[in-house]
């Protein structure tokens, strides 16, 4: 019987070079970190052998009206992350922290993450796949994702892992002054990468770039009912 063994160390190479290179990231900082955190041990074990195509992988199969959550594609992440011009001071909240990687990723360029998930299983994976790489400056939290995580902040930067219709007031006031959140914002099909940035106390939106990544549960506005 013949073993295939896989190079994830090669894959991750061509990762950067092939898909989030090739998106105009360039920030140093941003493609060390996506050479250096092991993609595979984020993933379900029965879906590793996708670890590093350029797609959303399934890490939580949504059943009894929990919904189905997905694993961000690399190039997109990368973009958001490159926006986000994470510090080595920076304190960090990363909402929707799903399976860790995106935390994983954050915990090399920031000073401290807090990883706020509010599925109990996808946390419980997050923790095993942080502890076992290391990543001693990330502390994951459950709780409701449109609630943040006020007992942390404030924080320099708020990243928020998924596409939303709406940005809650408790999150906005998480942010200190001078920091940044960012997000990909969505109209239909249509999704728009956007920063936000708090200057004396007042926060303003910049466009970035158009995006489609998959929508965040709990920040999806409820349709009007109609007669």
């Amino acid at each position: 019987m013949v073993v295939m063994v896989v190079d994830f160390a090669e894959l991750r190479r061509k990762m950067v070079d092939n898909q989030i290179r090739t998106v105009d990231v360039t920030d140093l900082s941003v493609l060390e970190a996506f050479l250096t955190v092991p993609r595979e041990d984020f993933v379900p074990k029965d879906m590793r052998a996708l670890s590093y195509l350029d797609t959303d992988i399934v890490t939580y199969l949504g059943k009894n009206g929990e919904p189905t959550r997905y694993l961000m594609g690399p190039a997109s992440l990368a973009k958001l992350l490159q926006l986000a011009a994470v510090k080595s001071s920076d304190i960090v909240l990363d909402v929707g922290a799903n399976s860790g990687y995106c935390a994983a990723l954050l915990s090399k360029l920031s000073g401290y993450v807090i990883a706020l998930e509010s599925n109990k299983v996808l946390l419980e994976r997050a923790v095993e796949a942080l502890e076992r790489n290391q990543c001693d400056n990330v502390v994951a939290v459950h709780g409701p994702l449109e609630q943040g995580y006020a007992a942390e902040g404030l924080y320099d930067v708020i990243f928020i892992e998924g596409s939303v219709d709406f940005i809650p007031k408790d999150i906005f006031e998480q942010m200190k002054d001078g920091g940044r959140l960012v997000v990909v914002e969505e109209k239909g099909n249509a999704g728009v990468a956007r920063i936000y940035i708090k200057e004396d106390g007042i926060v303003s939106a910049h466009r970035a770039f158009n995006l489609a990544v998959k929508c965040l549960p709990g920040f999806l506005k409820t349709p009007d009912f109609i007669f």
